[in-house]
């Protein structure tokens, strides 16, 4: 009897565990993660590579959070392994300031679902809880920082990496642990509806901005408690979209996804990003989520990528329903995962994989590969061994220090792009200002898309009136976004009369609201019917890059007063400024600033800040000139025969209250490359930053080059009087181009350096032979 009794709880072991060597932390991630892929069923295996919703797992009742039936129903008979968006609060999601998770409720629920997977599941493997991260943690209470577009305006990777490092903190505060950013997709066409979410038109600012972004969140070393593990999006060339659509289809050649598509997700990944998501079109007549080619033989072959791939939300359902180069789910989801994706978000198709594998058209190890890539990265972070949070760190999401943080990047990004004399306005003198229009005093329509509902937030409205006190201002909207209703101007006008000066805040919105529709990929349903202000944001293409509704008649009229009129554009893209750039004053892009936006805008307006933000991209001055980026291979264009080719304003471009003199330049070579110095002058009587910008041109080459692409800059304070020398480091691999031959290569020959204070304003040069 005894022994039988012995033979029955091995048996019980056995089934329950078996081998459990893969228990022991001294061994390394990935060998932990192979040995415990043998203890695991085909169904606990696919689990691992499903990702639902997060935010239909629980409920909440005032203060009280409850696991939803759906949640035990994904544990126990799907074997979930990862979540998305538990967190999230939106109008998509249905979660509002009443039925979300504020940072305690958030940290206490991501506990409990833990502890629910260790004491229900047969191997107790820890949940990854991944979540939206562009411009902070899309969650109540967290920071929000300016978006991308705002981001890459301040020219300053450094501070990029500590606003990285907060985002982390915050995600991992609340007991997540996968962020999605940073987008990394390189902007053709500003039309198209994710422009915000992006750092421009340059691959290599581009590249800058998101190795600073996944090195702040510490992605590198995921045992760093207040590390976060990057997805970087979307791969690839999803801002190459024909005609600005989203989603839409690109013929790009290898040539151009190598030179201009691809570098920032390689510098990414260099950086320490352990994840990558796929893109919803196809490049060349191949969807993303299905190309080998790319996802496999590049990604991983070539540039030696051991994380996982993740699918865009219901891409793999998009192979068939949108692309057609599949029959139905299951053919879809054979290809995505042959293709090199290792997990289906939210999607059901991976779900198919089991029979699948037991009709012999998938073999079991290709599963086995991609469970492997996820559970390495568990052991790594030490999910294992500690997959709760300290729920007191909640407190410390949304801290001063951060929302000082968003204050710094908000002021950093503010781009100044025209000034009559009119800016700084001063405070001393000052009596009346009227704030006028449709995002003075709107907070969603200045935070961006990819927004949790919040209540810490100020506008443009609110920060004149701290700084001047409220019976010095008066606001009046004017007018709506879309809206075609003119009842306000009139009082628009009046106030402006009554006023020394007029801040006419317009622009676009990607703020949803409740009654806004969604597509399956969560992106909004674009709507032309002007019932609220969304323009912008997933979804929501442009046509034209027109200031919509009654908003320019709003700004005529407020002209017509004969008062100083400051026009502030707070938009996702570059809107239409053609009247403003003529009749404006001044002229501010103030992008989405974030939750600090609103005293951001006020400190640049009354001089408390010297602007000194820079266009991360071309302003165009019809969209017939699209694509008019500035490092279009030769030939230059021509003009039109209705209009010149020159755009608005150039990339690069942005004033401030100094003026800053060039001088000295000198190229060295070291080694690897060149040493490149120069002296920048502060001719004014007032500190300032310059955004010193280095250029690189290939005038003879075997393929056709840009006239000029940068290689190098730096945002440097100067203060009154005085001059600072810059220095650039230039590696030879940045002259590098891809040969006829479809390889890298560096060619000997001439190359001249440019130095400039944007990519049309070139003060030195200096030519060098290789």
């Amino acid at each position: 009897m005894k022994q039988l009794l012995i033979l029955l709880a091995a048996g019980v072991l056995a089934a329950c565990g078996g081998d459990d060597k893969w228990r022991d932390a001294s061994l390394a991630p990935r060998q932990r993660a192979a040995l415990l892929v043998r203890e695991m069923t085909l169904d606990e295996k696919l689990g691992q590579l499903r990702s639902p919703y997060g935010w239909e797992m629980y409920s909440r009742t005032g203060d009280t959070v409850q696991l939803t039936e759906a949640f035990r129903k994904a544990v126990c008979e799907e074997h979930i392994g990862m979540l998305w968006g538990t967190f999230r609060a939106d109008p998509w999601t249905q979660k509002d300031l009443r039925t979300g998770l504020t940072p305690l409720t958030g940290a206490r629920l991501a506990n409990r679902m833990q502890r629910y997977v260790v004491e229900h599941s047969r191997l107790g493997i820890p949940l990854f809880l991944a979540e939206e991260a562009p411009h902070g943690h899309m969650a109540i209470g967290a920071t929000v920082f300016p978006t991308a577009l705002g981001q890459a305006a301040t020219w300053d990777p450094r501070l990029i990496e500590r606003m990285g490092a907060a985002i982390a903190s915050e995600i991992r505060a609340q007991g997540g642990h996968i962020a999605y950013g940073p987008v990394l997709d390189v902007v053709r066409d500003p039309r198209w509806s994710r422009t915000e979410e992006c750092y421009g038109e340059d691959p290599f600012l581009t590249a800058a901005m998101g190795r600073a972004f996944v090195t702040g969140l510490g992605s590198q070393d995921l045992s760093g408690p207040g590390h976060a593990l990057s997805t970087l999006k979307h791969f690839i060339a999803y801002g190459a979209s024909e005609g600005g659509q989203n989603g839409g289809s690109n013929s790009l050649g290898r040539r151009e996804l190598r030179e201009t598509y691809l570098p920032p997700f390689r510098a990414a990944l260099e950086a320490g990003a352990r994840s990558v998501m796929t893109a919803y079109n196809s490049v060349d007549g191949v969807p993303c989520t299905a190309n080998r080619r790319l996802l496999t033989d590049l990604l991983r072959g070539e540039w030696g990528f051991e994380g996982f791939v993740i699918s865009d939300l219901v891409s793999i359902e998009g192979l068939y329903e949108t692309h057609g180069v599949a029959a139905d789910k299951s053919e879809a989801a054979a290809k995505a995962l042959r293709a090199g994706v290792d997990v289906d978000l939210r999607g059901d198709a991976f779900a198919t994989l089991r029979s699948a594998v037991e009709e012999g058209l998938i073999p079991e190890r290709e599963i086995d590969r991609a469970v492997c890539r996820v559970l390495a990265l568990k052991f790594e972070m030490g999910l294992f061994e500690n997959p709760y949070v300290d729920e007191t760190l909640a407190a410390g999401v949304g801290s001063e220090e951060h929302t000082q943080l968003a204050l710094d990047a908000a002021r950093e990004s503010i781009t100044l792009l025209e000034n009559r004399g009119v800016l700084p306005l001063d405070p001393a003198s000052l009596g009346r200002v009227a704030v006028v229009g449709p995002n003075a005093d709107n907070i969603y329509n200045q935070l961006g898309d990819y927004t949790a509902r919040q209540t810490a937030a100020n506008t443009v409205r609110d920060g004149l009136e701290r700084a001047l006190g409220r019976e010095r201002v008066e606001y009046v909207r004017g007018c709506g976004i879309r809206d075609e209703e003119r009842s306000g101007i009139a009082a628009a006008v009046a106030a402006a009369r009554r006023s020394d000066a007029v801040v006419a805040v317009v622009g676009g919105s990607s703020a949803r609201d409740f009654g806004t529709e969604f597509l399956a990929t969560g992106a909004a349903r674009a709507d032309s019917r002007p019932v609220n202000d969304m323009e912008c944001g997933e979804g929501n293409d442009r046509a034209t890059l027109s200031l919509l509704g009654a908003q320019e008649e709003l700004l005529r009229a407020l002209k017509a007063t004969g008062k100083p009129l400051v026009v502030v554009y707070v938009a996702g893209r570059p809107l239409d400024m053609t009247w403003a750039t003529a009749h404006a004053d001044a002229l501010v892009a103030a992008w989405y600033p974030g939750q600090r936006g609103g005293d951001a805008v006020a400190d640049v307006l009354l001089g408390r800040v010297n602007p000194a933000g820079r266009l991360p991209l071309t302003v165009p001055r019809s969209v017939g000139q699209l694509p008019v980026h500035y490092n279009r291979r030769r030939p230059a264009n021509h003009d039109y025969t209705d209009q010149t080719a020159a755009p608005l304003y150039p990339f690069g471009y942005g004033l401030s209250y100094s003026s800053f003199e060039y001088t000295g330049l000198e190229v060295l070579p070291c080694e690897d490359g060149f040493r490149i110095s120069c002296s920048v002058r502060n001719t004014s009587r007032r500190a300032g930053d310059e955004v010193v910008q280095l250029y690189v041109s290939d005038p003879v080459a075997s393929t056709v080059r840009p006239l000029r692409q940068l290689c190098a800059f730096e945002r440097v304070t100067i203060p009154a009087g005085e001059t600072r020398t810059v220095v650039f480091v230039v590696g030879r691999e940045q002259l590098a181009l891809v040969g006829v031959d479809g390889q890298w290569c560096v060619e000997p020959g001439t190359y001249e350096f440019q130095i400039g204070s944007s990519s049309a304003e070139i003060k030195l040069k200096k030519s060098i032979e290789l």
